[in-house]
């Protein structure tokens, strides 16, 4: 089965691009423009239950979203790669580290999960938990990981997104995957070279909690914070999001 992904450039460096849980392929703004096409091959891809693979049934596990990017890669012709992952896909590029250690050439979390639990208290778990059900609070989690600062078209516009390409199944799939996440032990002291980036006025994975959660477990991660950015920077800040992770990728 050919699993379907957007491609951007056609450079001998291949990224695979992996959004978060309100994401899709398609959902990254304006930050596919102003990417290298000629010294890189972008491979944004879906989740199961999301953007073109909306109808795709699966587990919705992290080990399902890496194997499929590994048969992937396969599929391309791709023996290593760089791969991005946002938010959720934090974790989703650290699992694909943990299965594939040797394909991965450089590795970026933009204001990522990682490879632990996501604590949350009883009112956190309500609010992410009750989210695939209710656009409520899937507003209230945009509006509070952006800061409170955005407007409120744009906020809806991040809900409205969500809930027409992904499905309940895929989007409630996907938080207990992330939020559950729990395979540090395999990876710890991994030295892939790695570029973390939280968002200036993300207050629930901006630069204290990388700085625990990514920082003391991989001897070559770096942190850079965006400024000007909450959580959606492909959104809030795409150019120096861009310039950032490209400068990184070739250096």
């Amino acid at each position: 089965m050919s699993i379907a992904h957007r491609t951007v450039g056609t450079g001998p460096h291949t990224v695979f691009v992996l959004h978060g849980w309100f994401g899709s392929a398609d959902g990254w703004g304006d930050f596919p423009a102003y990417l290298d096409g000629e010294a890189f091959t972008w491979v944004f891809t879906d989740n199961r239950g999301y953007g073109a693979r909306r109808d795709e049934e699966g587990d919705f596990s992290l080990d399902e979203v890496a194997d499929d990017i590994l048969a992937l890669a396969d599929e391309l012709g791709v023996e290593t790669f760089s791969i991005i992952g946002h938010s959720m896909g934090g974790a989703e590029v650290l699992r694909v580290l943990a299965k594939a250690p040797d394909r991965v050439t450089k590795l970026v979390g933009i204001t990522p999960v990682g490879a632990q639990p996501t604590a949350l208290d009883e009112a956190g778990a309500d609010l992410f938990y009750g989210a695939p059900d209710d656009d409520g609070r899937r507003f209230g989690i945009v509006d509070f990981t952006t800061g409170n600062r955005l407007s409120p078209r744009f906020v809806q516009s991040v809900v409205d997104w969500s809930r027409a390409h992904s499905t309940v199944e895929g989007f409630r799939g996907a938080v207990q995957a992330w939020a559950n996440a729990d395979f540090l032990a395999e990876i710890e002291g991994n030295d892939t070279p790695m570029l973390v980036l939280p968002g200036e006025h993300d207050p629930a994975l901006g630069e204290a909690t990388v700085t625990q959660t990514w920082k003391p477990y991989f001897p070559n991660a770096t942190i850079e914070v965006l400024p000007n950015a909450g959580h959606y920077p492909m959104f809030e800040t795409p150019v120096w999001l861009a310039t950032t992770i490209e400068r990184f990728l070739k250096g």
